[in-house]
């Protein structure tokens, strides 16, 4: 499909996002599976929930454009998935794991966030008010999800991550301080 106007282009976001979204909802049991934190996997577990919602609100705007879904995937979703895999596959289990987490995340839903108010600012230039309205607590929800992720980042796991380098550093300092004493 060639894109000439700004309804095509409103359009081809729309199916961009119906793609992500997706494949995140494919990812985000995965993701909340390997969380040790209760409270992050929870978080996973209702963006997830979430997820689904917004699978249904991209498919009633399509339909009000009269787009057939689309069965290409998102690549940069699938981009950002990929690199999530590759990071969470060298983070132990634990707090780390949780951080890397929890950046994965924040990344795509940082990618989400930018392109549902590009389809936003595109439904409002359009005229369709009811449009905005949706793609708006969509946009909302994301915000909120990132705002979550980033307390649980703030108040605890990162600081929690840091930690171990701090213990093994400290455990480190010890032996190379009983070593030196037995010279």
């Amino acid at each position: 499909m060639s894109t000439v106007t700004l309804r095509d282009l409103y359009a081809a976001e729309l199916h961009d996002l119906m793609n992500a979204e997706k494949q995140l909802a494919a990812e985000l049991p995965i993701m909340a599976g390997r969380a040790t934190s209760a409270r992050l996997q929870r978080a996973l577990e209702e963006h997830h929930a979430e997820t689904k919602i917004q699978i249904e609100r991209l498919r009633l705007l399509l339909e009000q454009l009269n787009e057939p879904p689309r069965a290409v995937p998102s690549g940069a979703v699938a981009a950002l998935i990929e690199d999530a895999r590759r990071r969470l596959d060298d983070a132990e289990r634990g707090e780390t794991l949780d951080a890397a987490l929890i950046a994965a995340a924040q990344r795509i839903e940082h990618w989400e966030m930018a392109t549902y108010g590009t389809a936003r600012s595109y439904a409002e230039a359009l005229g369709d008010y009811d449009a905005v309205r949706i793609l708006q607590q969509t946009l909302d929800e994301e915000g909120h999800a990132d705002h979550v992720l980033t307390k649980l980042a703030e108040r605890g796991i990162n600081q929690a991550a840091g930690d171990d380098l701090l213990e093994e550093s400290t455990r480190h300092c010890a032996s190379v301080w009983k070593h030196l004493r037995s010279r």
